[in-house]
């Protein structure tokens, strides 16, 4: 049941979408659509009310609801493809542009974390915010050894906001996953879980301050993308010092174009970042959006803000690897045998059939100029798709899918005739074979050695008390099995009996391996009276086992 807190809150958001002239939105929901009448009988309608474009309304709505909103409007706002010019520009502000707190106030939660006056800490501190994001506002500011430095401070009580709008969400999502029917298809449930971790993960700034300082270590010597240095002395959970950086903000191109930078080889840059930190450091920047990227004038990227940082699976990054390698071959078959692997869709699905599906999908948008091929729209046709196959969402994916889309965005703004597919595919291709062949057997053996040399030694002793426990008849083998366990609880009360039998058979199995274990000096695997023992014994254990199972 919705607790009043959340009931409000619901109530607090339509209020504000009122306030701010999108009454539209509200009565087309589909709670309110059968009262949409009464849209056009509200006074305030009669009056033709001044307001402001849809497009500030709608950013400042996003900015007045609180950080999760604000989350939202930053990832449309990297998908000028997907949205109206006027939208996409405004909720461009939601970067780093959000409605700052007073800086006296920055002041006072910056010397409780030090718990000594500001001064001892820097020489000089700029009161008014260089930026201001959903999470946290940055200032600038002079240590005292001369070092010019950003100082990120976290928003007063923004966790208690964080929490209230989390607890809606988990509400949404849990009627959703009891009540619509693609619910457990796509896991709202676990997919809010993932964000709220993610989202509280902003708010320790120690752990922004490892990140920044991994990256940084990542990429160090890079020509194409520099970390700002950490100053670990100054750095609590709610405040973070790194060095400033200067440079252009990638959004601002006409600036970029007069500094004679390659727009063409920046966007082909940034994919690489992408890929090199998804697959060969797996560890990358989730939020890329342009208000944490800017360029140096020599064309290299440097990178703000590490509050978010995905990983991924060694399984996950093989499967993505591959799939991102057949969709560029227009392999159909390898695609929809990798869902099925990976058990992204269940193993019932027909291969056959879940290969015709993604043909139909892909052979129209690959038909068309490479340059053309949207990748954003690309995954919301697959989405359409995998619904026919029951495909759940991956949680642990929803990240990588969010920057992605991020990155494709953000390079075609750079230079709308980037090849996505073109640029990663010799990386892909790269990367699979370092994973498979030669190579990466001799690596795998090198990086064993240290563990073989240290187990080595005590191989001796380990076979020694194998075969003195064999030859003493101690020698016990034991079978576990997940699927086993899983069809025990799904048939306990329907098909006792049947159960039983199977164990039986298995038990009989078993104890025919341990007697010609403790046999050493009668074992004739290879003879027929041998054999037809072992099978009567594990028939006859079946028989008695089910009939036991009736007592």
């Amino acid at each position: 049941m919705i607790r009043p807190g959340q009931l409000w809150r619901v109530m607090h958001i339509n209020i504000v979408l009122l306030r701010n002239g999108l009454d539209e939105i509200v009565f087309a929901t589909h709670l309110f659509r059968p009262i949409r009448f009464l849209y056009y009988l509200a006074p305030w309608n009669w009056l033709g009310r001044e307001h402001a474009p849809r497009a500030v309304r709608i950013r400042r709505t996003l900015e007045q609801l609180g950080p999760i909103f604000v989350k939202f409007g930053q990832i449309l706002s990297t998908r000028r493809d997907l949205l109206p010019d006027d939208i996409a520009e405004e909720l461009a502000r939601l970067q780093d542009r959000v409605q700052p707190f007073p800086g006296k106030q920055a002041r006072a939660l910056i010397e409780k974390s030090y718990g000594q006056p500001l001064e001892k800490i820097f020489a000089e501190f700029d009161e008014t915010p260089l930026a201001s994001a959903s999470i946290a506002q940055v200032h600038t500011a002079r240590l005292h050894d001369g070092k010019d430095v950003v100082v990120k401070v976290v928003r007063p009580n923004i966790l208690r906001v964080i929490r209230r709008d989390l607890s809606l969400l988990y509400y949404i999502a849990g009627l959703a996953e009891r009540y619509w029917r693609e619910g457990r298809r796509l896991r709202p449930v676990e997919v809010i879980r993932e964000f709220e971790t993610t989202l509280l993960d902003e708010l320790d700034l120690l752990r922004e301050a490892a990140n920044a300082s991994q990256l940084r270590r990542n990429f160090a010597g890079s020509k194409i993308l520099y970390v700002p240095e950490v100053y670990w002395p100054q750095c609590r959970r709610e405040v973070m010092v790194m060095e400033r950086i200067s440079g252009t903000p990638i959004s601002n191109i006409a600036e970029l174009r007069a500094q004679s930078i390659d727009l063409k080889q920046l966007a082909e840059r940034g994919v690489e970042i992408f890929f090199t930190q998804v697959f060969r450091h797996n560890f990358f920047h989730a939020a890329m959006h342009p208000g944490n990227i800017f360029v140096a004038p020599d064309g290299q990227y440097l990178a703000v803000d590490f509050g978010i940082m995905g990983t991924l699976s060694p399984l996950d990054q093989r499967y993505l690897a591959e799939n991102f390698l057949a969709f560029f071959r227009r392999d159909y078959r390898r695609v929809a045998e990798l869902h099925v692997e990976s058990e992204w869709v269940p193993a019932s699905t027909r291969v056959d059939e879940f290969e015709s599906a993604i043909r139909t999908v892909c052979e129209p948008i690959f038909e068309r100029p490479l340059k053309d091929i949207s990748f954003g729209h690309l995954l919301l046709r697959l989405f359409q798709t995998a619904r026919r196959f029951n495909m759940e969402v991956q949680p642990q994916l929803v990240l990588l899918q969010k920057t992605l889309l991020n990155i494709e965005g953000l390079g075609r703004q750079l230079y709308p005739d980037l090849d996505l597919w073109q640029t990663a595919k010799p990386f892909l291709e790269r990367w699979m074979s370092e994973q498979v062949g030669a190579r990466a057997f001799a690596r795998n053996l090198r990086a064993s050695v240290p563990v073989w040399t240290e187990k080595l030694p005590e191989l001796p002793q380990l076979l020694h008390q194998v075969l003195d426990q064999a030859a003493n008849g101690r020698l016990r083998v034991e079978w576990t099995s997940e699927e086993l366990h899983k069809l025990r609880r799904e048939l306990r009360t329907a098909n006792r009996r049947s159960v039983a039998a199977m164990l039986g058979a298995g038990f009989a199995i078993a104890a025919a391996v341990i007697y010609g274990l403790a046999d050493q000096t009668n074992v004739m695997w290879d003879s027929v009276p041998a054999l037809a023992w072992i099978f009567g014994a594990a028939a006859l254990a079946s028989i008695v086992t089910a009939f036991s199972s009736n007592d």
